[in-house]
C-alpha cells in the first residue's frame, strides 16, 4: 500500500495538455484572487452597506445561472480548447474595465455590479470547459491526482492572491490592482493556446434546446449526484461568509484593508495545507462519507469563526474550514467526472459551476441581509449552525452520497446497489 502523504504530481509528468493547462490555470486564478477582496472592499468603502455588498451575490449569480443553461451544452459541442481561450480574452476586458472605472474621480457602483455579473457570466462558460477537459488530457486513473493538484493550484491562488490584494489596495491603488488581473489573464490565454485540440468524444453533441435538456434529464435520474450537488449548495449559503469580511475585518477585528485580505486569504492557505498534502486521496474508497464528514467540520470552524476576536484565531478557524472544504471538493469533483459520460461531461459541469459558483453568491446575500437586520457575528454563527444541520439532513434523506464507495479503478458504485 502507497504511504503518500504529498499531492501526487504523476499527471504533470504523463501529459503535456495538463501541463500547459494548469500553467494558464495559475496565472487566471491567481489575477481573479486579486479582485476577490478589490471588487466588496470597493463597494463597501463606497456605501459603506454589508446589504450592497451582499447584493454582488445576486448581480454574479443572475447572469451566471442564465449562461450556465447554454454554456455546458456550447462545451459538448465544440473545441474545448477555443472556448478557454475566447474566455480568457473576454475575462481580461472585464478586468480592463474595472481598473478604468476605479480610475475615475467617482467610480461608478453600478458599473463594479454590472461588470462582476459580466465576469461571472462568462466564468460559467470557461469553468466547465476546464473541468470538462481534465478527464481527457489525463484519464480515468489519473483524474483524483490530477483533480488535487488542480485544488493545490486554485489554493495557492486563493491564499496568495487575495494577501496580495489587499496589500496592493493598501500601500498602492484599486487601479493597479485590477490592472494586475487583466495582465493575468492576458498572459494565461498563451498557455491556453498551446493545448492540443480538445473535441469532445464523438465530435461533440449538436448544440441546441434538446441538448440542455439531455444534461438536466440525466442529473434528474441520479440521486448520487443531486445530493452531490445539494450538499455544496448547502455549505456555500449558509457556511460561507465572505461577504461580511470587509466589516468585521474593519469593525470587529479592528484592522484595515490588510486585515480584510488576511480573512479572503486564510481559507485557501487552510485549503492549500490540504491539497498540499492530499497524496491518501487515491485510498479513500468512502468517497461520500468524506464528503459529508468534510462539510460539517466546515460548518464548526465557521460557527467557531463567528465567536472570536482575534485576527489569528479568526484566520486559523477560517483556514480550518478551508482544509476541510477542499477535501470535500476533491471528492465532489471526482464523484462526478467519473459517474458522467465524456459526451455529457460539459453539460453536468456546467450544472456543478453553477452550483459552486451560485452557491456562494446566494450566501453573500443572506449573510449580508442576516447581518444588516442583527450584527456581521450573529450571521456567521446562524449560517455556520444551518450548514452543519443542513448535511446531516441530507446525509439521513438521500444516503446514496454516504453510501457512495470507489472501486480500485477510480470507478465509483453505491454500497445500496
Amino acid at each position: 500500500m502507497s504511504t503518500r502523504i504529498f499531492v501526487d504530481v504523476t499527471p504533470l509528468r504523463r501529459s503535456k495538455g495538463f501541463r500547459w493547462l494548469f500553467g494558464g490555470l495559475s496565472l487566471a486564478w491567481l489575477g481573479r484572487q486579486l479582485t476577490v477582496v478589490a471588487v466588496p472592499y470597493q463597494v463597501y468603502e463606497l456605501t459603506g452597506s454589508t446589504f450592497l455588498v451582499g447584493a454582488l451575490g445576486i448581480a454574479q449569480l443572475v447572469p451566471l445561472l442564465l449562461t450556465s443553461m447554454i454554456g455546458g451544452a456550447i462545451v459538448d459541442s465544440v473545441d474545448r480548447r477555443r472556448l478557454l481561450v475566447i474566455a480568457q480574452v473576454l475575462l481580461m476586458l472585464t478586468a480592463i474595465g474595472l481598473a478604468f472605472n476605479a480610475s475615475l474621480d467617482e467610480p461608478k457602483v453600478w458599473a463594479i455590479f454590472a461588470l462582476s455579473g459580466l465576469n461571472a457570466g462568462i466564468s460559467a462558460i470557461d469553468s466547465p470547459a476546464r473541468s470538462a477537459s481534465v478527464p481527457a488530457l489525463v484519464g480515468h486513473r489519473l483524474l483524483p491526482a490530477s483533480l488535487a493538484l488542480t485544488q493545490t493550484l486554485a489554493n495557492v491562488a486563493k491564499t496568495v492572491g487575495p494577501a496580495i490584494g489587499g496589500f496592493l489596495i493598501a500601500r498602492t491603488n484599486l487601479t493597479l490592482t485590477y490592472g494586475l488581473e487583466a495582465g493575468a489573464f492576458a498572459l494565461g490565454t498563451l498557455f491556453m493556446l498551446r493545448i492540443g485540440e480538445l473535441k469532445p468524444e464523438g465530435g461533440g453533441q449538436r448544440f441546441g434546446w434538446e441538448s440542455i435538456k439531455e444534461g438536466y434529464r440525466f442529473l434528474r435520474e441520479r440521486r448520487l449526484l443531486q445530493a452531490n450537488f445539494a450538499i455544496d449548495l448547502n455549505a456555500m449559503i449558509f457556511g460561507m461568509p465572505q461577504a461580511l469580511f470587509p466589516a468585521i475585518g474593519q469593525t470587529v477585528l479592528g484592522g484595515d484593508a490588510s486585515t480584510v485580505g488576511l480573512l479572503y486569504a486564510a481559507p485557501g492557505a487552510g485549503a492549500l495545507i490540504g491539497a498540499v498534502t492530499s497524496g491518501w486521496v487515491g485510498r479513500i474508497r468512502r468517497q461520500g462519507r468524506a464528503v459529508v464528514v468534510a462539510v460539517v467540520v466546515w460548518g464548526v470552524a465557521i460557527t467557531a469563526f463567528g465567536l472570536v476576536g482575534s485576527v489569528w484565531l479568526a484566520v486559523g478557524l477560517l483556514a480550518l474550514a478551508g482544509g476541510a472544504d477542499v477535501v470535500s471538493a476533491v471528492f465532489r469533483n471526482t464523484i462526478l467526472q467519473l459517474a458522467v459520460p465524456d459526451r455529457l461531461r460539459g453539460r453536468l459541469s456546467s450544472i456543478h459551476i453553477a452550483v459552486v459558483s451560485g452557491g456562494p453568491r446566494i450566501g453573500d446575500f443572506e449573510a449580508g441581509a442576516v447581518a444588516a437586520v442583527t450584527t456581521p457575528q450573529i450571521s456567521v454563527v446562524s449560517g455556520g449552525l444551518a450548514c452543519i444541520l443542513g448535511a446531516v439532513f441530507i446525509a439521513r434523506k438521500m444516503p446514496e452520497l454516504p453510501e457512495y464507495v470507489a472501486t480500485d479503478y477510480g470507478d465509483g458504485v453505491s454500497s445500496a446497489g
